[in-house]
């Protein structure tokens, strides 16, 4: 299947440069059919283009000037920035657009993308709040973590769906056939925890054809307790950030230890550490989808590197041919017909 996939060039910490190395580096891994749409300033785009010696049918330009900024307030800037280049990403991500994009990227204002995407893009069919789903590197494999940021202030029904949409998104894109979901909470006995998470996990536990297996603590997320991990916006923020953190200053203080105890010794460990970082690195999966909405955005991370983009546009397109949203609004529409006459 040939997929239109939209690049916000603006969005980012190192944007445009980074972005659109990443778009050009891309190129030799997408199919022949398919199309990567630039959108940010014709000029810029133009002159990156030429001065790597690109001139490929596959390419297409979307001129936009304005630019939503990192710090900007999100729904504020979506509203008053309607010609920006994260705004025309998420209309061209919509089903109303003429010549529409099966997937966009940014690398931008993540509350902004949330906002573009839920007013431009809209919902899935019985979706009732999108959250963002992060695969986080860990020792038993991968895990999904929902929401990372885009619902702060959920309801038990939000994280429900959070738990069915990232199942499938497990299933589909880790290839995990029956993943493990759990709730994330301060401890792991069923009357431990707030109101909120006791009635998210009596909703999945009821769930049909759920592999719930309770509550995870925080200790045990990165021991592969489970496959898929629930929890509201603002914890999940707070975890993907914590972990980041941790893994970045861990390989610092772990090369550090072995430089200091053997300067020769450390050469012969680096190759180790690098395929241990690899492993680690969110670099290598692009970005994060939000899970939905009525077509495809995945947000990239602010400091997004032209290997991000480029593992970004590639993984975008395997979410479309895999077809993950036909996928999660059968799951939903299943579940709550099974569970038809309960509240749910």
């Amino acid at each position: 299947m040939a997929v239109r996939v939209g690049i916000d060039v603006m969005g980012g910490d190192h944007a445009p440069e980074a972005i659109l190395r990443g778009c050009i580096e891309a190129l030799p891994l997408i199919g022949s059919d398919d199309t990567l749409v630039l959108i940010g300033p014709d000029p810029v785009i133009q002159a990156a283009l030429q001065e790597h010696g690109i001139d490929d049918p596959r390419v297409v330009i979307e001129h936009a000037e304005e630019v939503i900024a990192m710090d900007a307030s999100p729904m504020e800037a979506v509203r008053s920035k309607k010609d920006s280049t994260l705004v025309r990403m998420s209309v061209l991500g919509s089903k109303k657009a003429e010549t529409r994009c099966d997937a966009v990227i940014s690398a931008g204002n993540t509350g902004a993308c949330v906002a573009a995407g839920q007013m431009n893009m809209r919902r899935l069919p019985g979706v009732h709040r999108p959250g963002i789903a992060v695969t986080i590197p860990a020792f038993g494999g991968p895990v999904t973590l929902c929401d990372a940021g885009a619902n702060p202030e959920p309801r038990a029904t939000h994280l429900w769906q959070y738990g069915m949409m990232a199942e499938v998104y497990t299933r589909m894109i880790h290839g995990i056939e029956s993943p493990r979901v759990g709730v994330m909470n301060i401890g792991s006995e069923e009357s431990k925890g707030s109101g909120l998470a006791k009635e998210t996990a009596e909703l999945l536990k009821n769930t049909p054809g759920m592999n719930y297996i309770g509550y995870i603590e925080g200790r045990d997320f990165f021991a592969g307790a489970a496959d898929v991990v629930v929890t509201d916006g603002f914890l999940g923020n707070t975890l993907l950030k914590m972990a980041e953190g941790m893994a970045k200053n861990l390989f610092q203080a772990i090369g550090a230890e072995i430089r200091e105890l053997d300067p020769q010794l450390a050469g012969k460990f680096q190759p180790v550490i690098k395929r241990i970082y690899a492993k680690n690195d969110y670099h290598e999966h692009g970005g994060a989808p939000l899970l939905g909405v009525n077509g495809v955005m995945l947000i990239a991370h602010g400091s997004s590197e032209p290997r991000t983009i480029k593992n970004a546009i590639v993984n975008v397109i395997d979410y479309v041919n895999k077809g993950v949203n036909e996928a999660i609004v059968e799951r939903i529409e299943y579940a709550e017909q099974r569970l038809q006459g309960e509240p749910v």
